[in-house]
């Protein structure tokens, strides 16, 4: 008999971590890698927020919280709700957790029996069906394909609803894809899923702020307000904030979920860090000028990474309305032989090959669930993309 639980083998480490702990390896061996995989902003945590922390820890603030978060930042996340995305909940509808992944890792815990089913469209955000999976639950995928912007349709959730779901994953703007639904992209959907009174809505808006092109984002309980007590709205300020480390997410939702929730959390982290918590209040009730300021690099960042990447012999690269990321097509190098004589069969193939032979680090497709294609993040300076992209190019040009 095993030592370890079976339910490991239900799941793989992330591979988004995996190519960026590679990255790092190869770079202190003294190899030229250029990184593309990281899921984080290469910009400092504002002053101000840490300015936050710093008065915090000289408060003695460094004490155990509530399992559900401090009363301060629960209320300042009520306040960034109804500002932001006309949402009312009051404190005791919200959890913070340790990161964004926690929040969704205790929602699928507090909820999934054995055989649940949880629609998750794909491309999707590596965690979504690992997670699904370790709670016992069915990852019921539904492929969102370059001629739909990688969005789900309506006719394409309502085939893959059935009476077993418990749950729908929406994610926008997406990681891996950048994509994002419209007003109207959204009603579609929210349309669907009011025939359906047992599927939940689960959002991850993590994204919510990065977004160009004067798009504006909505979230599924805003869209339809009929759906608010069936959404669980997931949020946190480790992207727009540029604050991953500090590991603090949070959720929204009907209070029966949440505090489900909390006593799953009860069990294990207990809480998030009280310092990071003093930080996040800070962050969402402070000056966010900041975070217009980084979307223009931003903007500017993808603009040249599509436009390098689509002059790329056998790439297509379709632009996204937001997030740090593009997703790119690489069907038209499927098949070919690298200088060295071996052939690209699939897309695990083409990022090792830009690896091994031009160093630079991206994640396959297949990792999200959507193959041909490879995710290349943009959160990194004008000077590195330019190079990286010369790599890729370089490399497309020499297979045959």
């Amino acid at each position: 008999m095993s030592f370890l639980a079976d339910k490991l083998s239900r799941i793989k480490p992330s591979p988004t971590i995996a190519v960026s702990t590679k990255a790092a390896e190869l770079k202190a061996a003294g190899r030229d890698v250029i990184g593309l995989g990281a899921g984080e902003p290469d910009f400092d945590t504002p002053q101000h927020i840490i300015d936050a922390a710093i008065k915090a820890m000289n408060e003695g603030k460094t004490r155990y919280t509530a399992v559900a978060g401090t009363p301060e930042l629960r209320k300042a996340i009520c306040d960034k709700l109804k500002r932001d995305n006309d949402l009312t909940y009051t404190p005791d509808q919200i959890t913070v957790g340790c990161g964004g992944k926690q929040t969704i890792y205790n929602a699928l815990m507090a909820t999934l029996n054995d055989g649940d089913e949880v629609i998750i469209p794909a491309p999707y955000w590596v965690s979504y069906p690992d997670i699904t999976l370790l709670a016992g639950g069915v990852p019921v995928t539904v492929a969102c394909t370059a001629e739909h912007n990688f969005k789900l349709q309506a006719a394409d959730l309502e085939a893959a609803i059935s009476d077993k779901t418990k749950w729908v994953v929406l994610n926008s703007p997406s990681n891996p894809t950048g994509a994002a639904y419209s007003h109207d992209e959204m009603k579609a959907l929210t349309d669907v899923l009011l025939k359906y009174p047992h599927v939940h809505i689960m959002t991850d808006d993590m994204y919510e702020l990065i977004t160009y092109d004067d798009f504006k984002f909505v979230t599924p309980a805003q869209v339809e307000p009929k759906l608010f007590d069936r959404t669980l709205t997931l949020n946190g300020v480790s992207k727009a904030y540029c604050m991953t480390g500090w590991r603090v997410g949070y959720a929204a939702g009907p209070l029966d979920l949440i505090k489900a929730m909390n006593k799953i959390q009860s069990q294990s982290t207990t809480h998030t860090c009280s310092i990071a918590q003093a930080a996040a209040v800070e962050a969402l009730n402070g000056p966010h000028d900041f975070v217009a300021k980084h979307n223009e690099v931003f903007k500017g960042r993808r603009d040249l990474v599509v436009k390098m990447l689509n002059e790329a012999e056998g790439l297509d690269c379709k632009t996204p309305e937001g997030a740090f990321y593009v997703y790119p097509s690489c069907a038209g190098v499927i098949g070919k032989k690298t200088p060295d004589g071996k052939v690209i069969e699939n897309d695990e193939d083409f990022v090792t090959y830009l690896l091994e032979t031009e160093g630079v680090a991206a994640v396959h497709g297949e990792a999200f669930g959507l193959s041909p294609h490879f995710r290349v993040s943009y959160a990194t300076s004008n000077a590195a993309l330019t190079e990286a992209c010369k790599r890729i190019q370089r490399a497309c040009a020499a297979l045959s």
